[in-house]
């Protein structure tokens, strides 16, 4: 189904439109499949009727299973499923409000921004068992890389929203959004260039990601940031419908498109740059899997793409969880490679299969 249905006043747009909601339910279920699974495999495997039992409260008959499961794998399961929804939809976002297929959530340099914030405290720590301390140990310290990256991201929204006053063009604003942020990766990489070693090698494992260090009250923090973006996205679904059609259908029907503009940003911004706070940069999963959601659903209509993003992007960060952490092993791998690998064959197989993107935003 197109956007035309919707956005043109279709006489009977929702009897096609219910035909996605086996579709959307059938991706819940896979969520909650993969979630109780992201919970069992491990380097030490739990039985499921355990995970069942301590998630109700009942506890298990061996304590250790308790303190894995609720200190270390649910919150790192409820991170996955918060990033993944986090950054499909803002990546959705930005490809409808561009009109281009390859925008992601880091096309405005928002993740670059946060990753010069992180930088600065890490790489100016003084030496590198600062650094370290900062990034892996106390409560403090990790607050103190998440305001860090909280900060490094809102100074580059404020220029690209002061620039998004002037300039009118969206294509115009994704380019000079590009270029902030390569300005601001270069600033890192000289940055880097007169940094010690051991600083620079304990950044690296920063930008590689992580979704096991968000605990207790970060957790909350992480959960609220994400609700309020996606409720700001979600209540722009019917404005992204019609942007589809063009920024002259658009103000034809009276719509403000500075307003959507700035609004899908600001957004994304805050899904984007709270995930990149917490978890480090993880890339891919926002270029991919809107993708990925719009060739199931066979829809632009984002009443049902943004629903179908956020259980798309849940679902794909746990498998890519559980693909991390090499059940029966005690190696666990950078999530960045891990949703590089699959990433990457999954924008592969969209160019491929639909040779003509540009359909998906028509």
């Amino acid at each position: 189904m197109s956007v035309d249905d919707t956005a043109s006043g279709g006489a009977h747009p929702w009897p096609r439109l219910t035909l996605r909601l086996p579709l959307v339910m059938l991706l819940l279920a896979l969520v909650l499949f993969f979630f109780l699974l992201d919970l069992v495999l491990g380097s030490v495997r739990i039985p499921l009727p355990s995970v069942v039992s301590i998630l109700m409260g009942n506890g298990s008959d061996i304590e250790a299973w308790d303190k894995i499961v609720t200190y270390i794998r649910l919150p790192k399961a409820l991170t996955a499923v918060l990033a993944g929804a986090a950054l499909s939809v803002s990546g959705l976002q930005m490809q409808t409000l561009f009109r281009n297929p390859l925008a992601g959530p880091s096309v405005l340099g928002i993740s670059a921004g946060a990753s010069l914030g992180v930088a600065m405290v890490m790489l100016a720590s003084g030496s590198a068992a600062n650094a370290f301390a900062i990034r892996q140990l106390g409560l403090g310290g990790s607050w103190l890389i998440v305001i860090s990256a909280t900060l490094g991201a809102a100074c580059v929204l404020l220029v690209v929203l002061a620039i998004a006053v002037r300039i009118k063009d969206n294509i115009v604003l994704l380019i000079v959004g590009i270029m902030v942020g390569n300005m601001t990766v270069s600033l890192i990489s000289i940055w880097q260039y007169f940094s010690e070693p051991e600083e620079i090698q304990d950044y690296l494992i920063w930008t590689f990601g992580s979704l096991g260090g968000v605990l207790g009250n970060q957790l909350w923090v992480l959960a609220a940031v994400i609700g309020i973006g996606l409720l700001v996205s979600f209540a722009a679904s019917k404005s992204l419908n019609v942007m589809l059609l063009g920024e002259n259908y658009a103000r034809s029907l009276g719509m403000s498109t500075f307003y959507v503009r700035v609004t899908v940003i600001a957004a994304t911004s805050l899904l984007a740059g709270s995930v990149t706070g917490f978890c480090g940069p993880i890339g891919f999963i926002g270029i991919a899997v809107p993708h990925l959601t719009r060739s199931i659903l066979d829809t632009s209509d984002h009443r049902f793409l943004m629903p179908g993003a956020c259980l798309m992007g849940a679902l794909v960060m746990l498998v890519c969880d559980i693909i991390a952490q090499m059940p029966g092993s005690q190696t666990t791998l950078p999530i960045n490679a891990v949703t590089a690998l699959i990433g990457s064959p999954v924008v592969i197989w969209v160019i491929m299969k639909n040779r003509n993107l540009k359909s998906s935003f028509s």
